[in-house]
């Protein structure tokens, strides 16, 4: 590679590389103020609800047992609600009886009701019983006020234990944090078990136990006769909350009496019964279940590297290979965070890593797609109108193959110019516009010939045209393709000849007949961008271009219409029939170049004629009446005007 090519490709890396800076720094000041809206938490939020809940993790061993007030029991008892007290101070001899360790009723009994329904209640609570209380807020124009609600004082001085069962409900309604009471309903029940920890877990996030009844569930019922209608020993030494829990979960859009979101209703759409949320809260107290949220610096830490992991992802290129790494990077920020809460109870949000890690990868990306369009567009504007449409798509498509800065490359370089054209644009010099519409009308099937042949041309000098192959884009047939062309703009101008013998025929005039010379030449070459700092073209020049321009020029004075060099004959001999028609001496040069073209029909005999006439001729005993002239031209006719102009001189130089 050039020092130039080198340099160019340093400096586009640095620019890349300083974006790619800037896009990491944007991203983090970004992060730092969107982390900070409401929405944003309540996504990071919605994230742990998938993540602590993928694996489907069931409730600890040794959890509490629900006593449902559902709708079977709601048909058997048949009583209107609120039931009797005196029903529930029958369950709790029974439960106790049965052996409960804790009782606890997420039923409030704040308002005394029929005397002999209190008095029962009281007679069958006792330390083993944790009653529900509930706190509201109320807020009015002039002053909040929290409002509890508590049990009725004969119930807690009959040694009955308070719990607040009031939960704390995140911005989207959904319940997924220890609530902060001391006094809370779960946290009562922890102590009253016996299994109460030093400190309370409050605000820490819940982890969630399955959809709606994922707990021992029997129903209000059995629990009045357990001897009959449940197994042995079931309530033995377990907790038993009491409270509604229907057997159909209520649908979150048509909520429900005690019923809340979960991390779980993400899943099922269902809510769950408030008594299953205080069994999950105790159990979350119990076990040490309860997942803290990472610190902002382990957040910050976090959304760094993830940064860091994105430009490195970029530094080199973007692709299709960016897609799948990136597709594993968030995948592992996934796994990282759902393991940080199994194995540490710790919750490290993934959104802000993913939202950084998208945002440098896919920005980084859309700066690379930009770039790409912008030079496909400059691609497509610098080479439509030289090469073809097909060689432009892959040109920018694949933009490595081209190298604007100049480099060294063997071409095949072509000349074609109009024999005569000089007097016919004098005798239209008072006719410009036919004189234009002449030359565009030769200039226009020539052009698409040369494109459609893979060549670029490389400009129009009047009725000339200079074409190459093998650049931008490799054509390892490109002396093949370049005699291909040459051939077909004869049949081009064959074509346009007929077009406009029509024309003059039909205003009754003498026919323009347009006669073209082609010289090829193939060598090696500079090629690339030349011109000024305002205006350049891709053009080649050297001694290969100079030859092939005189080639060109030289074809009339050997009567055929295409001159080949010496290495294009050799790179098309497997496919046409070359034939040396003489030696030249370039301008620079002190070796003579042999010249060839190209015919159609020829015998081997005639051919093996034609090398020794020509080998005859280097000799110098080549004389005028030699009957090879004549019998060559019989034989090659394509070469006739050849085998005339040769005689001509030898005649003109007094050889015999």
């Amino acid at each position: 590679m050039r020092p130039q090519e080198k340099s160019r490709q340093a400096g586009q890396t640095r620019s890349r590389h300083l974006r790619l800076l800037v896009l990491s720094l944007t991203t983090l000041i970004a992060i730092s103020f969107l982390s900070r809206l409401p929405a944003w938490s309540l996504l990071e939020l919605r994230s742990f609800d998938y993540l602590s809940t993928v694996d489907d993790p069931r409730p600890p061993p040794g959890g509490p047992v629900i006593v449902a007030i559902d709708e079977p029991s709601l048909a058997d008892i048949n009583a209107q609600w609120p039931w009797p007290r005196s029903l529930h101070a029958e369950l709790i001899s029974q439960l106790r009886a049965a052996g409960a360790r804790v009782i606890g009723f997420d039923i409030i009994m704040a308002e005394p009701s029929n005397p002999y329904n209190d008095a029962a209640i009281t007679k069958a609570v006792g330390p083993d019983t944790v009653l529900a209380g509930d706190e509201t807020l109320i807020e009015t124009p002039q002053a909040s006020q929290l409002i509890r609600a508590t049990p009725l004082p004969q119930l807690t001085e009959a040694g009955a234990v308070t719990g607040i069962a009031s939960v704390e409900l995140s911005g989207d309604g959904t319940f997924r944090r220890i609530p902060g009471y001391e006094d809370g309903f779960a946290a009562m029940l922890t102590k009253v078990a016996g299994v109460a920890p030093e400190t309370l877990p409050a605000g820490r996030l819940i982890q969630s136990f399955g959809p709606a009844r994922s707990y021992p569930t029997v129903s209000y019922y059995q629990a009045l006769d357990p001897k009959n209608l449940l197994p042995p020993d079931y309530f033995k030494d377990r907790i038993v909350l009491v409270g509604l829990s229907l057997q159909n979960a209520p649908a979150i859009d048509k909520g429900g009496v005690d019923a809340f979101a979960t991390p779980y209703t993400v899943h099922t759409g269902k809510l769950v019964s408030g008594v299953e949320i205080q069994a999950t809260i105790y159990d979350n107290i119990r076990s040490g279940l309860s997942i803290a949220e990472a610190r902002l610096p382990t957040v910050a830490a976090c959304i760094l590297i993830s940064v860091l992991l994105a430009a490195t992802t970029v530094w080199r290129a973007t692709g299709w290979l960016t897609i799948v790494t990136s597709a594993a990077a968030l995948l592992a920020f996934a796994a990282v965070s759902a393991a940080g809460m199994r194995l540490a109870h710790l919750f490290v949000s993934p959104l802000g890593p993913t939202v950084a890690y998208i945002s440098v990868v896919f920005g980084q990306a859309a700066f690379d797609f930009a770039e790409e369009r912008r030079n496909k567009r400059q691609i497509t504007r610098a080479f439509a109108q030289y090469i073809s449409p097909d060689l432009v798509r892959r040109l920018s498509q694949d933009p490595s193959q081209l190298k604007l800065g100049g480099e060294r490359r063997t071409l095949s370089v072509l000349f074609s110019d109009v024999r005569g054209f000089t007097t016919i644009a004098e005798t239209l010099k008072d006719d410009p516009e036919q004189l234009t519409g002449l030359i565009n009308r030769l200039l226009t099937p020539l052009s698409d010939v040369v494109m459609d042949h893979g060549g670029t041309i490389d400009k129009y000098m009047g009725d000339c045209i200079m074409a190459f192959w093998n650049a931008p884009l490799d054509d390892p047939d490109h002396a093949l393709h370049a005699v291909k062309a040459s051939l077909a703009m004869q049949a081009a101008i064959s074509s346009l000849n007929r077009e406009l013998e029509r024309e003059a025929a039909m205003r009754g005039g003498r026919p323009h007949v347009l006669k073209m010379g082609v010289g090829i030449n193939t060598g090696e070459c500079i090629v690339g961008n030349m011109g000024s700092t305002r205006r350049f073209d891709y053009s080649c020049l050297g001694d290969s271009v100079n030859l092939a321009s005189r080639l060109e020029g030289a074809s009339k004075n050997y009567g055929v219409a295409l001159l080949l060099g010496e290495e294009t004959a050799r790179l098309v001999a497997g496919t046409y029939t070359v034939v040396e028609l003489d030696r030249i001496i370039v301008k620079g040069r002190t070796v003579p170049s042999p010249v060839y073209t190209v015919v159609h029909k020829a015998e081997a005999e005639a051919l093996a004629a034609h090398r020794a006439f020509i080998a005859a001729k280097y000799a110098g005993t080549l004389a005028p009446s030699d009957p090879a002239f004549d019998r060559l031209a019989a034989d090659i006719p394509e070469l006739a005007g050849y085998y005339v102009i040769v005689r001509e001189a030898l005649v003109e130089s007094g050889e015999e």
